[in-house]
């Protein structure tokens, strides 16, 4: 099964999942928002962008009835951020969290941030796991994937609560496929020039603890298009719906934007 579904139709939002191969990692999200109307929470399966891109057409084209609005975390407002380029008429508004830069220019800001919150612990081990990646026979790698997850979640958070996060729908097939596909993407400029068709309001919302820099993120949408809301929360992380400080004004820009 490749769809979650809360609350009652009609459903007004669907949340997509980061990664990519992190299924499960928005359900917190899609429990928060089906207080106020029906959420999809699609669970990706497919091993490519082009096949993702499809898989999301198909389950909003069976369980919708008109423009939805796409919430996207990470590697998932990559996906809807190309979704609302391919399809417009299938789109309301997308709101991009903690998103991916789409450019490749910033893709070395990125690592640069990240490098500098490493202890020499968490360096080393951090090496460890990408052996495992240079060399993944024999290896249970969808644990490994979960755990090279866990410790960018550390490094990227402010400070964050203690949750369940359910790793057990994690694919490191999907990561490595979908992903060396939506690098190569992002390096030619195809993944920025796809923006440019993109037709429908964009919402971005970013931490400015985040590794990702938010800089990047919004000089590329500025350039893309003039229908953007630009929101970053202080003290926040990768995942705002975990930060301590963040938690709440997340969640209320969330519900304004979607009500």
């Amino acid at each position: 099964m490749n769809l979650r579904k809360y609350g009652e139709k009609p459903y007004k939002i669907a949340v997509v999942h980061g990664g990519p191969g992190a299924a499960g990692s928005v359900k917190l999200i899609c429990e928060e928002l089906s207080e106020i109307c029906g959420v999809l929470e699609p669970l990706q399966t497919e091993m490519s962008v082009d096949g993702q891109l499809h898989e999301l057409k198909k389950i909003l084209e069976e369980n919708t009835e008109e423009p939805i609005i796409l919430i996207g975390h990470s590697w998932g407002a990559m996906l809807i951020y190309m979704f609302a380029a391919k399809y417009n008429p299938l789109v309301k508004k997308i709101i991009l969290v903690s998103s991916g830069s789409i450019e490749e220019k910033y893709y070395e800001d990125l690592c640069n941030n990240r490098e500098s919150k490493l202890t020499v612990e968490e360096k080393n081990e951090l090496n460890s796991l990408r052996q495992f990646f240079i060399n993944p026979s024999g290896q249970e790698m969808n644990k490994i994937f979960a755990r090279f997850g866990a410790l960018m979640e550390k490094l990227d958070s402010y400070e964050p609560m203690e949750i369940d996060n359910d790793e057990s729908l994690y694919s490191y097939e999907i990561f490595t496929k979908v992903w060396s596909e939506a690098h190569a993407l992002r390096k030619s400029g195809l993944m920025y020039e796809m923006g440019k068709d993109i037709k429908c309001e964009v919402v971005a919302i970013h931490g400015d603890y985040d590794s990702h820099p938010s800089v990047g993120i919004q000089a590329s949408l500025e350039k893309i298009t003039s229908n953007l809301k630009f929101y970053e929360l202080k003290k926040c992380g990768h995942s705002p719906w975990t930060e301590v400080h963040a938690r709440d004004e997340f969640y209320k820009i969330l519900k304004a934007e979607i009500l």
